[in-house]
């Protein structure tokens, strides 16, 4: 007797992903494909995902936008309905605790949210304000909350009153360029250098515009801010730079969340995931974007690496639902991006492994590449909302190259 039944369909995988941002939105995104059945599977119907995105606020921010806020030419954020696709469970709070032998996160307001999968994208934060008082008299700038704050107290300065910028990386330089062109008087502190990731021809070309622009660049060996006061800071050289306002951009960590939950990180809380990006402690947990570590050799912070890594975390869970093997992480960066207020930029090119070039794009070419790449991220999350799996990103890097040199390193050490 033939048996027509037909066979039973397989309940929904939930996959929950901690974090909003281009990493989390990416993999949210992503995981709405159907990952395909192991070979030789009668299942009829490959097994659907169940996605829920956790994230503290209720809108998408564009952190790469952040400086534009204090100035009023982009309020940095971005409607969620924009972005993520509409069967994708937005959960607004925040994640506290994550069990992975319970397979659950315990939430701020107290709920549990259980999970088979767990992608890990909870981003980068400021560095913790440990120069004496700066917690007390610097502001931040590396979290939306940040901004608006910044930008009121901004309102109440004369174009005149010296404000300080500390630190010279991309958020410093942005901010810096773009209040003294609004006539702020502004002072860069560069720590060391302008631009750290610069080659030399780029940093003087920098240095040139930010000049023209009227802010004063403190660089050199005794440029490191030592103390922060009310109306000035002191560097190690003893040198006294009056500011009525400090705004310190220096330096990036990562939320506590792994550490605190007993996972293992790295030493500034990354955590530490495989080449598959799926943690060392646990094969139901992958991580993507500033927040994670593979091999200890994690990749610079920055929206150009977090989208590929959010895509590669998803394609990880995917593999793993369907009993197929993940591949390893594979991608690689073009360079970096830093606008000079709303009328000039750089565009620093880079080695396909990060490693910069001595050639540079810069002018108003430079801010208009700078705006497409802003635009573009943008778009890259609503295609892959609206069509999962469509995102594909640049690879090569020459990344098994440098995991071997590390580890001959560590072998010599």
């Amino acid at each position: 007797m033939t048996n027509h039944s037909q066979p039973a369909k397989v309940p929904p995988t939930n996959v929950v992903v901690i974090g909003g941002g281009y990493a989390g939105v990416i993999a949210a995104n992503r995981l709405r494909r159907h990952p395909a059945t192991s070979p030789g599977s009668l299942r009829a119907d490959p097994p659907k995902v169940a996605v829920t995105l956790i994230n503290p606020r209720p809108e998408f921010v564009e952190r790469i936008r952040l400086h534009q806020v204090l100035t009023g030419s982009d309020d940095a954020v971005v409607d969620y309905a924009d972005v993520l696709a509409d069967d994708v469970r937005l959960l607004i709070d925040t994640a506290e605790v994550i069990d992975a032998a319970a397979r659950s996160v315990t939430l701020g307001s107290g709920d549990v949210v259980g999970y088979d999968y767990l992608i890990y994208a909870v981003g980068s934060t400021g560095a913790e304000l440990t120069v004496p008082g700066a917690a007390e008299f610097a502001y931040p700038l590396s979290e939306w909350e940040h901004a608006e704050p910044l930008r009121a107290a901004m309102a109440k300065l004369h174009p005149s009153a010296p404000v300080v910028v500390v630190g010279a990386g991309p958020t410093g330089i942005e901010v810096a360029a773009e209040l003294a062109e609004e006539g702020q008087a502004v002072t860069l502190v560069c720590g060391d250098v302008l631009g750290p990731y610069f080659s030399e021809s780029t940093r003087r070309a920098v240095t040139k515009r930010m000049r023209a622009l009227g802010v004063t660049v403190v660089d050199g060996p005794g440029a490191k801010v030592t103390e922060v006061y009310e109306d000035s800071v002191l560097l190690a050289d003893n040198r006294a730079l009056p500011g009525v306002l400090t705004i310190w951009t220096a330096g990036f960590g990562v939320p506590g969340l792994a550490a605190r939950s007993g996972l293992t990180t790295n030493a500034i809380g990354r955590l530490l995931t495989d080449e598959t990006l799926t943690s060392v402690d646990d094969p139901y947990i992958v991580a993507a974007g500033d927040a994670c570590a593979p091999s200890n050799l994690p990749l610079r912070m920055s929206c150009q690496a977090a989208i590929p890594l959010g895509a590669q975390a998803a394609d990880t869970v995917l593999s793993r639902i369907a009993g197929a093997e993940p591949t390893s992480v594979n991608q690689a960066f073009t360079g970096q991006c830093v606008s000079i207020g709303r009328k000039a930029g750089v565009i620093q090119l880079a080695h396909l492994d990060d490693r910069a070039l001595r050639l540079h794009i810069g002018g108003r070419a430079a801010a208009s590449i700078k705006e497409a790449v802003c635009r573009g991220t943008i778009g890259f999350l609503a295609k892959e909302a609206r069509k999962p799996g469509s995102y594909f990103w640049l690879k090569g890097g020459k990344r098994a190259e440098h995991l071997a040199a590390a580890e001959q390193a560590a072998a010599v050490r």
